[in-house]
């Protein structure tokens, strides 16, 4: 006969073991439910959306779940090229270059709400906030850069006097145009120093990058670049302000600026080089080399390049999807964008329904030649 104490213990053990075995199914009931929750925010969570100009249609809308084109609008005006959002993803912002406007856009309904007469052939556009900085071109001859080398030649007008080009500053909720900076000829990229105070813009026709105070509008710095290379074009600062860097198309490079704006080296690159980037922790700089047909990769400390990808043909302007994963490329001259593995660095899709894209940018706001997180 078992003792009281005996079959007290083995009643205890037992249970004890029951407890345990259904601890044990609730936990691996819990971890099973959890990675079921996991996969699902895995599968609902939105990757955003990516919006490119097109010089031959109007604006296309990129999915980026699925990487394909969901939506047109019509951005009510000839020849789109520089293209912006706001914070807020509500707004879109598009250069017109056949009308010397801008349209501003719903961005979820497609419908026009304004154009703002900006000026002759208006390009880039840079949306921070609430505001558009939107570069225009009036001495622009509207024809193709002349290749490097290639003689120039040019009509005698005595009469005719170069129009320095402008940075129109738009107010967006208002519509209308608060104020203008005076560039070079042909300004072209668009950037902003670290605290926010100064414009930098690159002036295509003078070989000159200027730098601007936004309150005042007065001229702060000068740098040439014709030593070095012609044609600065892509503008971009570095994450933290210490660094600002600018391809120079027809020497085939880019330079390098401190954080005082004086020249530092400048970096050899593929042929005819234009949308410039950091990502988004400053370490490496990507460039769109249109010519060369290839993104390339720098170390941005060391500046050697440590990696390319062939792309397509004229690819301008580049945005990173909001989580990072990929590099879009809008590529005029082969009517597509193309989608690059950022890990890999390899091109994983060609969204090929595009009718000459010249930019792109994505919402959430990202890195990018045209645009930057804020």
């Amino acid at each position: 006969m078992k003792s009281p104490h005996l079959a007290t213990r083995l009643r205890n053990g037992l249970l004890m073991v029951a407890v345990a075995g259904a601890l044990a199914a609730c936990g691996d009931k819990s971890e099973q439910a959890a990675v079921e929750s996991s996969a699902d925010s895995t599968v609902t969570a939105d990757r955003g959306l990516a919006y490119v100009s097109n010089q031959k249609g109007g604006v296309t809308v990129i999915d980026l779940n699925t990487m394909e084109t969901v939506r047109e609008i019509d951005n009510k005006g000839g020849t789109p090229r520089g293209i912006g959002i706001t914070p807020d993803g509500k707004t879109l912002i598009i250069a017109n270059k056949d009308e010397g406007n801008i349209s501003i856009l719903n961005a979820e309904t497609g419908e026009l709400v304004q154009h703002v007469e900006i000026g002759v052939n208006p390009e880039f556009v840079r949306v921070v906030g609430q505001t558009a900085y939107v570069s225009f071109e009036p001495s622009s001859k509207g024809g193709p850069p002349p290749k490097p080398g290639e003689e120039v030649i040019e009509e005698e007008d005595d009469d005719e006097e170069e129009v320095p080009a402008r940075i129109s500053i738009v107010d967006i909720a208002q519509g209308k145009v608060t104020k203008e900076v005076v560039g070079g000829p042909e300004t072209e990229g668009i950037e902003f120093s670290h605290d926010g105070s100064k414009l930098i813009i690159t002036n295509e026709a003078d070989n000159t990058i200027t730098v601007h105070s936004i309150e005042t509008g007065e001229l702060l710095k000068t740098i040439p670049t014709h030593e070095i290379g012609d044609r600065p074009r892509g503008i971009k600062s570095a994450p933290d302000g210490s660094a600002y860097v600018s391809t120079l198309e027809f020497g085939n490079n880019f330079v390098v600026l401190d954080s005082e704006f004086n020249v530092v080296r400048t970096v050899d690159t593929g042929e005819a080089p234009y949308g410039i980037a950091y990502n988004r922790d400053g370490s490496l700089i990507y460039v769109a080399a249109g010519k060369a047909k290839t993104l390339e990769v720098y170390d941005a400390k060391t500046y050697e390049k440590v990696n390319e990808v062939a792309t397509g043909e004229r690819c301008w302007h580049f945005t990173f999807t909001p989580d990072d994963k990929e590099i879009l490329l809008a590529c005029g001259r082969s009517d597509e964008v193309v989608v690059i593995d950022t890990a890999s660095l390899q091109v994983i899709k060609r969204i090929e329904d595009k009718q000459l894209p010249w930019g792109i940018v994505a919402y959430p706001k990202s890195v990018g030649s045209l645009d930057a997180p804020e």
